[in-house]
Parts: C-alpha cells; structure tokens; sequence
C-alpha cells in the first residue's frame, strides 16, 4: 500500500483497516479499482464499510468533476513505466507530459473560467506529488544514522507546509443583505440563514473552504460555562442600579438590562423569572449542547447547504422558526462553516462580524483578534442610503484602530446591496431598467467615495488605493433579470477572493523549499568536501554581517525617531488631560441618567462601555489618544500594510547573501547556495509574520497600559453605591488621573519602546542564528549518512518548471 491510499484511510476515520489494506497490496491504482466484493472482503462490519464505499464513491466523483473527466488517465489505465517505482512516490498516478500537453491544448482555447479550474486541479496534482516525494524522502533520512545534518533537514521537511489563510471581514446591519451577498460570491444559495428579523448580528460566523471531504460543516464554539454564570449574575446588580436611580427613561441606559433580558428568554424562556442563577446552570437546560458543558467543539455534519443552514439558525440569531423552542446563540462564540468544492475559499475565510465587538469578554476579545487578522473588509450597505449610511461609517471608524496600524488591513470594499431595486419603475423595458441601474450604480460610487474622503481618522490609515466601492445584486446574479452577469459585480468580488487566495503561492513555497531541501540533501551525498567550501562559507558570513549591520542601522534610526514621537505625545497628554477628563466625565448631550449609566458601565468593565447600538465608548484610548497621534504616521510607515517595501523601509525584504551572484564562483558548491537561496526566502517569510503579528500588539500597548494602571481606579469606582454616587465616580477617575497622570504615560511611552526593541533583537537575532545554521550545516558538516535523491531532486525540478509554466500560461 502507498502513502495516498494511507492518508485517505486516515481522513475517512479508518485507519483500523490500513495494516488489512496493505497485507492485501492496496495502492492507489488498485483502489480505485475495487469492486463491492472486494471491499466486503476487506472491511467485513457494515458500518465502516458503508462508510468506506461512500467516501470512495465521492472520491471518484471529485476527480472526474475536477479533471472535467479526461484532464488526466484513470488510475486503472495503463501507464508508461519509469525506470524507478513512481507509484510508491508520486500516488497521484499524475502524468507530466500529458498534463503539459493538456495545458497546451486548453490554452488554445479561449474559456478562462475553464482555464481556471485546470490550472487549479494541475496545482493540486503537483503539490501531491511533492508531498508524497518529500514524505519518501523523510522517511530515507529516519532510516539513516542520526547526525546533527539529518536532523536538520528533517526539520525542514515538516516545517515545509505552512498556511496563512486571508480574512475577509463582513461588516453591516442586519437587512442590509450580507447574508445574501455572501451566498452570492460563495455561490451556494441558501448556505447561511437570513437576518432581516433580527436587530444585529451577534454571533461570529466565519465561511472558509471544507477541504477533507464533501460535506457542509459547522463548527460550534461556546463561551465557557463560568462566563455564562456571571452574565447571570448580573441580573441583580442591573436590579440593584435601578433602584439606585429613579429616572431610566433614557433607551441608552436600559441597553444592557434589556440585552442580557433578550438572551436569558432565548435559551430559558419565561422560566428564568422564577429560577435563581444557580439554578439556572443545571444540565438539564443544556441537553441538546453537552458541548458547552465539556468546553468542547459542537460538530454538525450535513449533505446539503440548505440542510445546515436549518441547524445552525439556533446558534446564529439570524432568522425566525417558530419551531424552535430554545435558542443557543447567547453562548456560541463563533460559527465556522465549511464549504465542500469551493476553489477560492481555499485560503480565504469570510467572517460575518458584528458592528462594535460584544459585551461578553471572550466574545470581544475574539472579535478584536478576528478584525486585527484582516486583510480586507467589506462595509455592506444598502444602495439608496449607502453615503448616507451612519452605522455603517461607524462602524469602520469604530474599528479603525485595529484594521490599520493595530491590524493588517489592505484592502477596504464599500459594497452598496439591492442595486436591482427600480424603485419608481413601474414594468419597464429590460433596456430602461438596466440604464437606470447603471446610472444610479455609478452615482452611488461617486457619492460614497466623497463621503470616504471626508474621514480623516480613516485617511491616516488607509490611502484611496485601499479603498474601492462595489454596487451589488445578488439576486440579479443568481435570477438573472435586468443585468448581465458582470453587472451585478459579484463576478468581481469572486475574482478578488480567487487573486486573494492565489498570491499566498502555497504550492510555489512548498515546491521551491522542497527543490532547496534536496538540493542540499543532494550536494551533501556528492561527498565532495571541497576546498572551495571554507572560501564559499567566508564570502557567506562576510555578506550576513554586511547585510546585519545595515538592517541594524536602519532599526536604530527608526527606534531614535519612536522616541522623539513618545516625548511629545507624552507632554501632549499631560497638557491636554484636564480637558480630555471634563468631556469624557461631564457630555454635555446626555442626560443625568444616561451619564451615571454610562459611567457605571465604563467603570465595571475595565474602562469600555459598549452600547447596544452606536460607536463604543473607550476611557483608555481617550487617554492615550495623543500618545497614539503622535506615533501613527510613522507606525504606519515602519508597519505599512500597504505596498510591497515591507517593515521597516523595506530592509527585511531586500536581505539577501547574493547566492547568484556566488554560483559562477563556486560551481561545486551550486546546490548548496541553492538551499540557501531558498532559505533566504523562507526566514523572510518569518520574519515577515513575525512582525506582523508583534506590530498589533506594540500599537495597542499604549491603551493596555493605560487600562493596567487605571484597573484598580475603576474597582474603586465600581464600588459606590447609593446616593451621589455618579459625583462620587466621576471625582475618583478625576483625582486617580490627576495623581498617576505623568507616571502613567511615561510608562505607557517606555512599554511600547520596549516592545519595539525587543521585535528588532528578535528579527536581528533570527536571522543571524537561522542563517548562521543553515550556511555551516550545509557546507562545513561532513556526513557519510546522507542518501542519494538524485532522482527526486530531478522530478521536484521538472514539476517545479511545470509549475511556473502553468502560472505563466
């Protein structure tokens, strides 16, 4: 039995059969030619074997329809023998020279959207291979002598296949057609249920591709049972502030007393009324979702779209049955549903997100986590109100922070729904109607990027380049009416997510470090310890201390800029603090009411009140709103989300030790300097994450300080009770502020230098130890262990030029 026939016995959940399969000589030839008989013999109980004869079944299935049926032979079809046994290495069965010629063939054929799908099953195919390849060549290494190399190298072929998949965040308002939209571009009509009853999307619902099987699948994932247990104890101290003010005739601040209210009669009912918080937490309540109890995954299965669009609605709050008695999206988390067949949510993933984050923690925390991790937004709005659209604009300017130099935000798509909708028409000429369309289309566009030139906030983050708008009709696109196909731009966004999903280039990173491993394995096994090897090493070190000592210098004006920018910020924050507290604690369009309410909130939950609707009100970055000031052009010029310079004025992305450039030089030591080609490529990518990842957490350093330091301000606060109990809270933030205000943002100012220090000793630090290591590994370590994979080296090579071919064509 081969490695392919293995693996799709472990993803099937059968691997108890893999020792029969291989005793009975099973590989992939041979499985797909087994008969009923065949397979009663080898799997003898009828659960697994109906499970096994499914699968295989949409196996087949899957290949026909990727191959458009003749893209490649069937596996039980004669094949030209190689002179070693490709079948134990490449189980794919693919043929190169017949998939060139295919390629050859389509090309001559003008279908694009076929071209596509060729291209993309050709890629599949390669990345198989090379996997199988490097898989076998794993195992050579494993059976070798344990050296210092072996081990090396090991650990490059499991570090080969990394994943870094696109979030595309869906922001808007319930009716405003997401839902619609993203069944649209996704291309699956009923998939996630509707949202026109309800007021706002609460639970996270993220759609990326079912890449084992062909199944649609949901993921449940539910806050922690302690969390649910003390938003039910916050009944009583809702009860207990409603005593305390006589007036409550302000919506504000009934907000969060009516919320919890919503969610305790979704999963209770009327019962909740009568039951204490305590009893409220037996397991009888949570029967159908053990799940939530055991702090695990909910899994739902289903053939259909429209079946598990039906499941997941009572963990959604999206939609209306009458038939559901009790509802669990007050403790779901997030929803990830998995689509079968879907080429473009390979390595991208739609969220569905609510407007301003949530009340609960883990919910907000992810929901900030999940908007800092994406790479594009989309802001739907309806067309007849989309420059208009307050909530909307709101929203991007409420998470501004974290898309742009707290984020990774590259791209931001207004998407204006409903563009079908004729509004005065009365019947008219499909020729009258679609001129209609497309005019107000069009003064729609004009109309929302005015609106967007006005944000200034929005601007310091985001050029004009990011930001695009879209007029959309999903129903025009799925029935179609008055429009073309291309003019209802969905097949836009789908070409988008398509370009999204294709520049990651996983195939073309995991083939080239492959090509790089064997190259190495290779010159090592030639045994040829050669003079010119020390002379090579020299040049190598001398290029990295050369290539150190410029990105250390770059690193050391940036940090010397950092600190001039912190200085001012911090003495405009202490020059500007008297009149930052006197608007935050004394608005002049607020009730007595709804001030003590806020305030209340503010100083229960850390410095954050969150309303129901509206932009989210955050102490801590109103504190720390100058400190921000003073560094966001230059953070956004180290960090740039934009462009292809890279961090810090593009030095990561232009190290190299000009291997080329050595090639001539030292032609004996060509496979090696090949290694090292590619392992400049890969440590940059790492670095490139790295930073990426740490960036968001320096930006936000300012407000966490500020948040510790105010932490034991708010407790106190948080305390009052009684009467003149908004005085009381307003005069401890003020006299807690007046007292901590110089040391508080000197610290704030030291912890983000810090922290951007440190990132620049870890970038310097990696690179010289990773490159260090892999320059004396391959070129001064003499082992006698290592095999020969010359042959592999070959067909990695001749799948790699296959590879680019394809690209190219």
């Amino acid at each position: 039995m081969d490695l392919f026939v293995c693996d799709k016995l472990n993803q099937w959940g059968l691997s108890e059969f893999i020792e029969i399969f291989q005793d009975q000589g099973v590989d992939t030839e041979s499985l797909y030619c087994l008969e009923d008989e065949d397979i009663d013999k080898l799997i003898t109980k009828v659960g697994p074997r109906a499970r096994f004869k499914k699968r295989l079944k949409q196996l087949k299935e899957e290949e026909n329809t990727n191959s458009e049926k003749e893209i490649c032979p069937k596996p039980c079809q004669e094949q030209n023998e190689d002179p070693v046994d490709l079948t134990k290495i490449l189980p794919s069965t693919s043929n190169t020279e017949k998939r060139k010629l295919d390629l050859q063939e389509e090309s001559s054929i003008k279908k694009p959207k076929l071209q596509r799908k060729r291209s993309q099953f050709t890629e599949s195919m390669i990345m198989n291979d090379v996997k199988n390849i490097m898989t076998h060549v794993h195992a050579k290494l494993q059976n070798q002598e344990t050296t210092d190399l072996n081990e090396f190298l090991m650990t490059k072929i499991r570090d080969l296949e990394t994943d870094k998949r696109e979030l595309v965040g869906v922001f808007g308002k319930t009716g405003a057609g997401k839902t619609s939209l993203i069944n649209a571009v996704i291309g699956v009509r009923k998939l996630l249920p509707s949202g026109d009853v309800d007021a706002c999307t609460s639970v996270m619902i993220k759609v990326e591709a079912n890449g084992l099987n062909s199944n649609y699948e949901a993921e449940i994932e539910f806050i922690n049972k302690e969390e649910w247990e003390d938003e039910l104890g916050t009944v009583d101290r809702f009860l207990e502030d409603d005593e305390e003010q006589e007036n409550h005739d302000d919506d504000e601040e009934n907000d969060g007393y009516h919320d919890l209210i919503e969610k305790l009669t979704a999963i209770y009912g009327e019962e909740w009324k009568q039951k204490s918080s305590q009893q409220l937490m037996d397991n009888r309540y949570f029967r159908e979702i053990p799940e939530f109890l055991q702090s695990t995954k909910k899994i739902l299965t289903c053939e259909s779209a429209i079946e598990l669009s039906a499941k997941i609605l009572k963990y959604t709050k999206q939609g209306e049955d009458k038939d559901i008695k009790r509802w669990y999206w007050p403790l779901v988390k997030c929803v990830t549903v998995k689509v079968p067949q879907n080429h473009f949510l390979q390595h991208v993933t739609l969220v569905d997100l609510p407007g301003n984050g949530d009340r609960n923690k883990s919910r907000d925390s992810m929901w900030k986590k999940v908007v800092g991790n994406c790479s594009t937004v989309w802001i739907v709005s309806e067309i007849n109100r989309a420059a208009s659209d307050r909530e909307s604009w709101e929203i991007l300017k409420s998470a501004s922070n974290f898309l742009g130099n707290g984020g990774e935000c590259r791209y931001i798509h207004f998407i204006c729904t409903k563009s079908d909708v004729l509004g005065d028409l009365h019947d008219p000429s499909p020729a009258d109607a679609q001129a209609k369309i497309l005019n107000r289309n069009l003064r729609a566009k004009e109309a929302v990027g005015k609106e967007f030139n006005k944000l200034n906030k929005i601007k310091k983050y985001f050029s004009n380049e990011c930001f695009k708008v879209f007029t959309v009709s999903s129903a025009e696109f799925l029935k179609p009416k008055y429009l073309k196909p291309e003019d209802t731009e969905i097949p836009e966004l789908k070409d988008f997510l398509q370009n999204l999903n294709d520049s990651h280039s996983v195939t073309l990173n995991y083939v080239s470090g492959a090509q790089g491993i064997l190259s190495l394995i290779q010159g090592a096994s030639l045994k040829k310890v050669a003079d010119c090897y020390k002379v090579v090493c020299d040049d190598l070190e001398t290029n990295l201390i050369c290539q150190l000592d410029g990105i250390r210098d770059e690193m050391r004006d940036i940090y010397s800029t950092f600190i001039k920018c912190l200085d001012e910020g911090v003495e405009t924050s202490k020059s500007s603090c008297k009149n930052t507290l006197k608007f935050f604690l004394y608005p002049t369009r607020k009730s007595g009411s709804a001030q003590y309410y806020i305030l209340k909130s503010v100083v229960k939950n850390g410095g954050i009140h969150k309303p129901k609707k509206g932009k989210e009100i955050n102490f801590n970055m109103k504190l720390t709103s100058f400190l921000n000031k003073s560094i966001d052009e230059e953070f956004r010029k180290t960090f740039p989300n934009e462009g292809n310079c890279g961090p810090f004025n593009g030095v990561i992305n232009k190290f190299s030790l000009d291997t080329e450039k050595l090639k001539p030089k030292y032609t004996d030591a060509g496979l090696q300097l090949t290694f090292l080609k590619t392992e400049e490529e890969k440590i940059k990518t790492k670095l490139n994450k790295m930073i990426r990842d740490n960036k968001k957490v320096i930006y936000m350093s300012l407000t966490k300080t500020v948040e510790e330091i105010m932490k034991e301000c708010y407790e106190k606060a948080a305390e009052f009770r009684g009467k003149n109990t908004l005085q009381n809270i307003r005069e401890t933030i003020q006299v807690y502020v007046h007292n901590f205000q110089n040391s508080m943002f000197e610290k704030a100012k030291n912890v983000m230098l810090e922290l951007l220090l440190k990132l620049m000793a870890d970038i310097l630090g990696l690179l010289e130890k990773d490159m260090m290591e892999s320059i004396e590994l391959s070129l001064k370590t003499e082992d006698c262990t290592i095999p020969d994979v010359s042959t592999e080296l070959g067909m990695v090579q001749k799948l790699w030029e296959e590879l680019n071919s394809g690209m190219d064509t």
